[in-house]
């Protein structure tokens, strides 16, 4: 069996990026067992963690008159991830892609695989035709999963505005500051609101620090949560494994 060496651009929370690496190994465990292969070390692909200290990602497309471009940062991590032999990149943070179509540009020798198609494309395989989703500011302002989302014919619902400056809260005063219990709190109470209004469809977690705190949450029990870092991570492995 040949196996392509992958990458993982990460940084973006550290927390998300690390976790990321463990989605990552337990989706090649899946696949090796799916595909009657013994699960042994040898039977992982080569893969890289780059984590740097990347700008803030819903700064930079909030305020982007003052904050600091991520741009410059992500591609010294790709650099990193391509010397060392990396075929393929996943983007462990959902808001970073919005830098996808630059990225991909500028290393058109690696394949970046973009989050919100993965998850679209799954959901679409799935027969669903709404979702809803929680995410970072700077993922609503670009539209990322929507666009993703409407051209798998898949309808998306998403928070008001306070909702939303509550998730932010939940994001950056909870797991980024490692308070657990505010963001699962945060989290909760937005997933509840949109449940009640939108009833028991797929609930997409569009940024990787959500997974982290939400999943327990007694609000949330019998709603589909989809982990769009899983989803990617099961990609990757996909592609480390040829198929």
């Amino acid at each position: 069996m040949t196996l392509s060496t992958v990458g993982i651009l990460g940084g973006m929370g550290p927390a998300a990026g690390a976790d990321f690496v463990r989605l990552f190994v337990q989706a090649c465990a899946d696949h090796l067992r799916a595909s009657g292969a013994a699960v042994t070390d040898q039977g992982y692909p080569t893969h890289w963690l780059a984590q740097l200290p990347i700008p803030d990602r819903s700064a930079a497309l909030l305020a982007p008159e003052t904050a600091e471009d991520p741009f410059a940062m992500m591609c010294q991590g790709l650099d990193k991830l391509q010397a060392v032999g990396a075929q393929a990149v996943a983007v462990a943070c959902n808001t970073a892609h919005a830098w996808h179509g630059r990225l991909q540009q500028a290393y058109p020798q690696l394949q970046l695989l973009h989050i919100a198609r993965v998850v679209a494309e799954g959901l679409q395989e799935q027969g669903h035709q709404a979702c809803m989703l929680l995410a970072t500011q700077g993922t609503y302002r670009i539209g990322l999963y929507d666009q993703a989302l409407a051209a798998c014919g898949i309808t998306v619902h998403l928070p008001q505005e306070a909702e939303r400056e509550l998730l932010m809260r939940g994001i950056y005063q909870g797991v980024k500051a490692d308070r657990m219990d505010q963001a699962r709190a945060d989290f909760a109470a937005v997933a509840q609101a949109m449940r009640a209004r939108h009833g028991d469809v797929p609930l997409i977690m569009g940024c990787t620090e959500i997974p982290l705190a939400l999943p327990g949450a007694a609000s949330v029990q019998g709603l589909p949560l989809v982990d769009p870092a899983w989803e990617l991570a099961r990609a990757l492995a996909r592609v480390a494994y040829g198929n």
